[in-house]
């Protein structure tokens, strides 16, 4: 079985490709290794799973000295015409695309990046896919979806025509191409929106490592909406168990699905929708002050208002996840957060700094 993962050197596509090779599956990676934050970390990915960075370049494969049935490619996903060549000379069974334009607030500053990436890159996944007979689509979506979305928990059965950042409409967009394809062509897609995954080799962006770098410099975190949030925090390994499982179980369609009263989360078309998330949402001062327990430390707190785009709370209904795959995640908050403290102090070298 050989599968694409696209985003290889990301968060999420570091773990499942290195996941994948570990379970004896034939993996290609790709990644456009681009600068939305530092390339070093992304390199060290790759380094970590067996890819010698000095040895990549654009459009050229290097094969893992861990793995020898891992390769990784620097291509992006915008590049129809290499696009459609690697499809053409390895022949996938199956794709995972964790290729994007990611981050909310920055959606605000760089629009354009995100319809390149998001929405033509997604274009260009869909159609070679089609044209390469790929068994099944799992592709990342976004609990950002759900916007202005406040029944809680969010459930893919809910409707989702209100988001508040372009990176959500363009990851609404993504399924909504998903479906078209899975209807015309009969290509199997799965959808995945995550709800704020966490971990170790996590992105230098988000909130849990802004603040873990903050307190070791021994500055003040920033809480935005005065620390009145809470989100379903997902450790990273529980998102790539998940991902395994659907990914080896392509959608067929629903033969009892109804367009007179349609359920937006599956199709008669082979199409579905899942939640991934903790289905346990924490507020974000107890996230914080689990951090605060891993590193023996309290934190000064500088509260601030809400950002633009962002939401007061996520609260994932895996209802579905649960039925088709007997498989919810289940890492406690304080167990991950553990693990990523160690890791960051680890692979930064760094010491508190106590004020």
């Amino acid at each position: 079985m050989k599968i694409l993962v696209t985003g290889s050197a990301g968060f999420i596509g570091f773990h499942l490709a290195k996941r994948l090779a570990e379970a004896g599956f034939e993996v290609i990676g790709l990644d456009n290794l681009n600068n939305y934050y530092d390339v070093k970390l992304k390199l060290d990915r790759l380094e970590n799973a067996g890819i010698e960075s000095q040895k990549v370049a654009y459009n050229e494969p290097v094969e893992s000295i861990v793995y020898p049935n891992y390769t990784f490619i620097q291509l992006a996903i915008e590049d129809a015409a290499n696009l459609e060549r690697l499809f053409a000379k390895h022949k996938f069974d199956m794709v995972c695309h964790l290729a994007a334009q990611a981050g909310v607030r920055y959606s605000l500053k760089n629009p354009e990046a995100y319809i390149q990436s998001n929405i033509v890159g997604f274009f260009n996944i869909l159609e070679t896919c089609r044209h390469h007979n790929i068994k099944h689509l799992v592709y990342a979506s976004s609990s950002s979806v759900y916007g202005l979305n406040e029944k809680m928990p969010y459930s893919t059965s809910d409707n989702v025509d209100h988001p508040i950042s372009l990176y959500a409409a363009t990851k609404k967009s993504n399924e909504l191409m998903a479906h078209t394809y899975s209807h015309l062509f009969k290509l199997p897609t799965t959808g995945l929106r995550f709800f704020t995954v966490y971990g170790p080799w996590g992105r230098p962006d988000m909130s849990y490592s802004l603040f873990v770098k903050s307190m070791m410099e021994g500055k003040p975190i920033q809480v935005f909406n005065e620390g009145n949030m809470s989100r379903d925090f997902t450790y990273v390994d529980d998102v790539v168990e998940g991902i395994v499982k659907v990914l080896n179980n392509p959608p067929k369609g629903v033969k009892t699905w109804q367009s007179s009263h349609p359920d937006p989360a599956s199709s008669i078309a082979p199409y579905r929708i899942y939640n991934i998330g903790n289905n346990s949402p924490v507020r974000l001062m107890d996230f914080i002050a689990a951090i605060e327990t891993a590193m023996g430390e309290t934190a000064v707190k500088e509260f601030l208002p809400m950002q633009p785009g962002d939401v007061e709370a996520t609260y994932a209904d895996v209802s579905g996840l649960v039925e088709d795959f007997d498989y919810k995640p289940d890492t406690s908050i304080q167990n991950g957060i553990d693990e990523f403290v160690k890791w960051y102090q680890g692979y930064y070298k760094q010491s508190l700094v106590v004020v």
